[in-house]
């Protein structure tokens, strides 16, 4: 039974509406589809689940129409495509010529009865539902087992069915080409065989046993001594020499580290030479500012190329020649179908996917473009192709700038005003870049004014408390505390290995709150999305301490991996974490971002699945590497062909 089925226009007027149950208003499922799907162009699948309610629509991109019918998730009715579809066709040609004629005016003016219409398709959807008689199974006397006779079932032991040996020797066969030069020998093949059949049917069972045997161990024999065949040219002389570089050192003791006096200690390390210009790359940057990505797209450089070469003389074509090349491709003021757009929209398809966009992420776009596009009436001078890619463009750019905006500077400094720390933890697989990455947010944070604790909370990895104590001295190497009126401004927070990560974050933050830091940022141990009990640990940890952010640490270089592991991060903390309303992933911070030129897929893919924005982005080894996504720029990249 249906809750209800509403009509409305993509301005907001609603046209039409039916409730079939008393219960709550329609109006806040609706609202959820327009925010969470239309709004933010993920129409790729034509079914949203709001709270106890699954709801499907329907879009008509001519009169800009949107047909909404929902029900309880838990009921499995069949008919509901079908009678979308049948309301669809039925209120769009009975009103055609008022939305027409009237354009605006008519859905504001127009009186809309179609209740009588609704509900006689309703009762046929229903009724074409259970017509349909469930499928009988054939009798024995139907199938093809009863047209077999019992002798052409039993086969005698060592002979073989003459079908069998002939689909063999098809399967075996060459090309055209090398049939005719084969003729010869298979017929004296056959021959052969048929007088061995012969031969077989006149000799008793052991006989043949016996006879089968012995080719069996001769053909065998022949096979052993033609790989035994010496082969002097392929013998090689056994070992592996090393190699021997033309400016290395040969000399092993070289490259001897066993009898280091340190032994790993902090104490006893010399210091090391630090160069303050390396580690901070751009000069001429400003401090404390998160710039943002930047890339030249192909539209830019082809002007640049233009205004270089003013002088290049055009080529000229015929007059005839010339306006139809113009006009070829062209659509003239029709509506856009499915068929149209299916083989523009397949290029696309694999464009996206070339561009590290996972599959799945790649089909739903397209088909969300589709649904967008089809009937709309487009212009007489304006291409499918052209059509297609800038309504791709435009659902790339809405995906990239998500419903929440997270403002990290002013989140802090409202912690401050409540005089408490602000919390952020780190979380990921293993080798995306979490310890790097927190250092670069650490030296930005600082350059802003605010004092920052490390916490570290990966107890698990060989070298880690050591990696983030490394960044520590050096970010205290580039703010000395004489340059902060004696104030240290980053700390490390450490109680070594095998502890509880949950216990030293907690300690971690109380102790932030009693020094007066401003920040705790807290590095966790790598971990794969399918390990139950580490992903127990890392749901243990921030229902624990609730932290203000949560940041999933994914590497820009993965495809369909990327959709696998968010997915899973977020449902292993919803199962794992024992709160009514369980903390999920809040942002993400995209690494290796200067590696992989023009494929910048994985932030789509990432960006797509969880409706969560990518707040920072690492984009080289420096601790200035670190800037805020520009959607643009990297759509621009995506499209790049």
């Amino acid at each position: 039974m249906l809750d209800f089925f509403t009509i409305f226009s993509k301005g907001g007027l609603v046209l039409w509406c039916f409730q079939g149950v008393r219960g709550p208003a329609v109006t806040a499922p609706v609202n959820a589809l327009i925010r969470s799907v239309l709004l933010q162009e993920r129409g790729g699948n034509n079914s949203f689940t709001h709270e106890a309610l699954t709801l499907k629509y329907k879009l008509d991109n001519q009169f800009e129409l949107v047909f909404v019918v929902g029900f309880q998730k838990i009921l499995t009715l069949t008919y509901v495509d079908k009678l979308i579809d049948d309301v669809h066709k039925e209120f769009r040609d009975k009103y055609r010529n008022e939305f027409q004629q009237k354009g605006a005016l008519g859905l504001l003016n127009g009186t809309f009865d179609f209740k009588d219409d609704f509900m006689r398709l309703l009762r046929d959807a229903e009724e074409s539902s259970k017509v349909r008689a469930p499928t009988v199974m054939k009798t024995f006397e139907q199938s093809l087992k009863s047209q077999k006779t019992v002798k052409c079932m039993i086969e005698t032991r060592g002979e073989k069915p003459k079908e069998k040996v002939k689909n063999k020797k098809n399967k075996g066969s060459k090309k055209d080409g090398t049939e005719a030069v084969a003729v010869p020998s298979k017929a004296s093949a056959a021959d052969k065989q048929l007088s061995a059949a012969g031969d077989k049917e006149e000799l008793t069972k052991d006989e043949i046993l016996q006879k089968n045997r012995e080719e069996f161990f001769r053909r065998h024999m022949k096979a052993g001594e033609k790989s035994r065949s010496p082969k002097p040219d392929a013998q090689k002389e056994k070992g592996k020499k090393p190699r021997v570089w033309d400016l290395g050192n040969s000399n092993a003791k070289v490259l001897d580290y066993s009898n280091s006096a340190t032994n790993g200690s902090a104490e006893a390390c010399p210091v090391e030479e630090f160069d303050p210009d390396m580690a901070l790359g751009d000069k001429n940057r400003e401090p404390g500012r998160l710039y943002d990505l930047e890339y030249e797209s192909d539209d830019e450089a082809e002007e640049e190329k233009v205004v270089q070469n003013p002088s290049k003389p055009s080529v000229k074509k015929g007059g005839l020649g010339g306006m139809f090349g113009m006009l070829k491709g062209l659509v003239g003021s029709k509506s856009l179908t499915r068929d149209d757009m299916d083989p523009v929209l397949e290029k696309m398809k694999d464009h996206l996917i070339a561009k590290n966009v996972a599959a799945e992420i790649a089909v739903q776009l397209c088909e969300s473009v589709a649904k967008k596009l089809e009937g709309k009436v487009m212009g007489t001078f304006t291409t499918v192709t052209s059509t297609v890619k800038q309504a791709l463009q435009e659902a790339l750019v809405q995906i990239l700038q998500p419903q929440r905006r997270v403002d990290v500077l002013r989140d802090v400094m409202d912690a401050q005003r409540h005089r408490r720390p602000y919390v952020v933890t780190f979380c990921g697989v293993n080798g995306v870049g979490k310890s790097t990455n927190l250092a670069k947010i650490s030296f930005w944070l600082i350059e802003n004014g605010f004092s920052v604790l490390i916490a570290a909370c990966d107890t698990f990895r060989a070298g880690a408390v050591e990696q983030l104590r490394t960044h520590t001295r050096r970010l205290n190497a580039l703010h000395p505390p004489e340059s902060h009126g004696g104030r240290t401004m980053v700390q490390l927070y450490e109680k070594g290995y095998g502890k509880d990560a949950a216990g030293i974050a907690m300690e971690a933050i109380s102790y932030a709150r009693n020094q007066g830091f401003d920040v705790v940022l807290v590095d966790t141990a790598g971990r794969m999305q399918d390990n139950a009990p580490l992903m127990t640990a890392l749901a243990k940890l921030i229902a624990v301490n609730a932290p203000d952010l949560v940041l999933f640490v994914g590497e820009a270089l993965v495809g369909n991996e990327a959709v696998d592991q968010l997915v899973k991060f977020n449902k292993a903390l919803a199962d794992h974490s024992m709160a009514q309303t369980p903390r999920l992933i809040d942002g993400i911070v995209l690494t290796k971002f200067d590696t992989i030129d023009d494929k910048v897929g994985a932030a789509i893919s990432m960006t797509y699945i969880t409706s969560k924005p990518i707040v920072f982005v690492g984009t080289g080894q420096t601790y200035c590497d670190l800037r805020s996504l520009n959607a643009k720029a990297v759509v621009a990249a995506l499209m790049k062909a």
